[in-house]
Formats: C-alpha cells, structure tokens, sequence
C-alpha cells in the first residue's frame, strides 16, 4: 500500500508537467514554394500573430540572433521551400497591429529571433548567406497577445 501512495505522488503530485514549444517537426499552417528570382518582388503573407508557448520556456530553442521574450505556437505558421538562394539575402519582416516578434528555423538548423528591428514594434530577421531548403516561420507576439499581422519575404542581391 505504502509503494503505491508513493507512486501516485510521483506521477500526480510530484511529476514535471510537459512544455511545449515551438516544433520544426509539426506540419506548418500554410506551406509554399519560392526562388530567389521570385521574391526579388516581396511577397506578403496574412496571418495572426502569437501563441500560448513563452519561448523563454523553450531550452531546445537557442537563437543565433537576438534573445528575447514572445509567446509562438507550437505549429509553425509557414514552411517555405526556398530554392536559388546563391548570391542573395534574405529578408524575413512583418507589419502588425501589436509588440510582434518572429521566429525562423532554417534547413540547416539555425534559429533566429527578432523583436522590433522593422520599428514600430515588429520584427525584421536577415538572412545574410540563406541556403536552398526548407525554413519554418513562427508569428509570435512579445507578451502574449493576439493580433492581426502581415509577414513580408524578399530577396536582395548581396
């Protein structure tokens, strides 16, 4: 009896509730194709942005830009197959009616976070030498909220 009052403590009342996070992993909201040539002409993407995973949250989640707070959901909100990407930049932005932020996964495993680098509190992410495959697009919001946003992808020659 004494075995089994101990195992229901350990998995009731002592047992570490799972967190989620943003996952790579999970199939996107929305999923497209591009070339570099393609978003030389920027292409603007509607969406809403936040989420109820506070990133701070996230260990498995260490961007290699700036660190900061946001709340993203676990699904990203866009897949995009980039193909023809030699030569460019790549610049990841947004426009919304909230403190927005943003946060990219790319093929090679890189993450990247950004706050306010577009002003006006939204996001602005450059990547600078972006390879051809797949990068995963979360629309988060800073504290929680939820908001109406547009997420804009163009190319620049480097």
């Amino acid at each position: 009896m004494k075995r089994l009052w101990l195992a229901a403590l350990m998995f009731g009342g002592f047992g570490t509730t799972a967190v989620a996070c943003p996952d790579f992993n999970v199939a996107a909201v929305d999923a497209y194709e591009a070339t570099g040539g393609q978003l030389r002409q920027p292409r603007v993407f509607n969406v809403v942005a936040g989420g109820e995973n506070y990133i701070w949250n996230c260990n498995n989640i260490q961007p290699g830009t700036d660190q900061g707070a946001g709340y993203f959901t676990t699904q990203p909100d866009f897949s995009f197959t980039l193909s023809g990407m030699a030569g460019l930049r790549l610049v990841v932005s947004a426009v919304s009616n909230c403190d927005s932020a943003l946060l990219i996964n790319t093929s090679s495993a890189n993450w990247y976070y950004d706050d306010d680098d577009n002003g006006n509190l939204d996001p602005r992410i450059v990547l600078t030498r972006p390879v051809d495959g797949r990068i995963d697009v979360w629309m988060g919001t800073y504290d929680g909220a939820y908001c109406n946003a547009q997420l804009r992808m163009e190319t620049f020659a480097r």
